[in-house]
């Protein structure tokens, strides 16, 4: 990725106790994610994909169009942040992926979301 495309991607996931049933094995979790153009050309989010690991080594891949419903339009020094969720079988997991993004220029690139952790508070356990 060259010095004009650079994306910031940071994560904030958090449990949500009145969407899951841990006795039949849902876990439910929200991640907020705020996503920041810190390149010198604007950029446009144009879809995802999602890898979510499960503590029992269940995968499930997502892929769509933007997030949210929306493909945002970055310009430098600006941000998106949007909250989703994800569903899991144990009470912890992992997810990681990536945002292709289309810069000004006509470049298609990659935008790594770093793994992150799902995981009940241990007061929980």
């Amino acid at each position: 990725m060259s010095a004009e495309n650079q994306i910031l991607i940071e994560v904030f996931p958090r449990y949500i106790p009145d969407q899951s049933k841990p006795s039949a094995h849902k876990y439910a979790f929200a991640y907020t994610i705020k996503i920041t153009n810190t390149g010198t050309i604007p950029a446009k989010l144009l879809s995802r994909h999602w890898l979510i690991t499960d503590a029992n080594g269940k995968i499930e891949e997502v892929r769509g169009e933007g997030v949210i419903g929306k493909t945002p339009y970055l310009k430098p020094g600006e941000a998106f942040t949007y909250t989703s969720g994800a569903l899991i079988e144990t009470s912890v997991g992992v997810m990681q992926g990536e945002y292709t993004m289309r810069s000004d220029s006509g470049e298609n690139f990659d935008a790594q979301v770093p793994q992150f952790t799902l995981s009940i508070p241990r007061t929980l356990h």
